[in-house]
């Protein structure tokens, strides 16, 4: 498996994705506090992925610039901001969808206010979020996926190559895996893939999107809003 993770250039982008989201379908139902060793799990499993890939994903590197900063602090404010304007897709489906939508991720409910224990999720959360996260979410959805809507051969196409079909249809993917925030995660995508095809790679999405989970996640803790967890 590990060899083809390597040799593949589909299963290098999107493997690590995966097994991120298999992990995330266990959290909270192999006991009370699953949710946060499974957490932990994933978070290292995905970072070893991601440094198993690195030479293999060669659209994969960090980088800074101030089109990044200023998307990820705006995306931040959507995310925000726009939270109780809409309503979720999992209200939309119906009251028994909505019932059965997961607890907030909450460790000082669960360990206590203040503990070493709460903070040690808290930060093990922030690391996932905001770095762990972006590098495997955007190989995943702006590199493979957007272009594998166009073509069977996706390499072929360049990452500066705008495709209005690959271009809507993956943001609007993005937005309904995060059914509490569907709307913004639809814009979220439109502006981390605009990222990705004014650059063609993947460095300036990685940044914008790990300084909007970053952020959130100061907000998340500072305001009491696990609802956004």
């Amino acid at each position: 498996m590990l060899r083809l993770v390597r040799e593949s250039p589909v299963a290098a982008r999107a493997f690590p994705f995966f097994c991120f989201v298999l992990l995330t379908s266990f959290q909270g139902s192999l006991g009370g506090l699953s949710q946060y060793w499974l957490y932990a799990l994933k978070t290292g499993l995905g970072a070893w992925l991601v440094w198993l890939v690195r030479d293999r994903v060669p659209e994969m590197r960090w980088s800074v610039s101030l089109p990044a900063i200023l998307a990820g602090v705006g995306v931040f404010a959507l995310w925000v901001g726009l939270d109780g304007f809409y309503p979720s897709l999992t209200s939309i489906v119906g009251k028994g969808a909505a019932a059965a939508e997961p607890s907030p991720w909450n460790p000082f409910r669960d360990f206590g206010p203040g503990t070493p224990a709460a903070w040690a999720c808290i930060g093990v959360r922030w690391v996932g979020a905001a770095i762990v996260v972006p590098p495997i979410e955007e190989m995943f959805y702006r590199s493979f996926f957007y272009r594998s809507v166009e073509r069977a051969d996706f390499l072929s196409m360049p990452l500066t190559a705008f495709a209005p079909r690959g271009f809507f249809i993956t943001a609007l993917v993005f937005g309904l895996v995060h059914p509490r925030e569907w709307i913004p995660g639809v814009l979220c995508g439109m502006v981390f893939q605009g990222l990705v095809l004014r650059r063609g790679h993947l460095g300036d999405a990685m940044t914008a999107h790990g300084i909007t989970n970053l952020l959130l996640g100061l907000w998340v803790v500072w305001k009491g809003a696990w609802q956004f967890w």
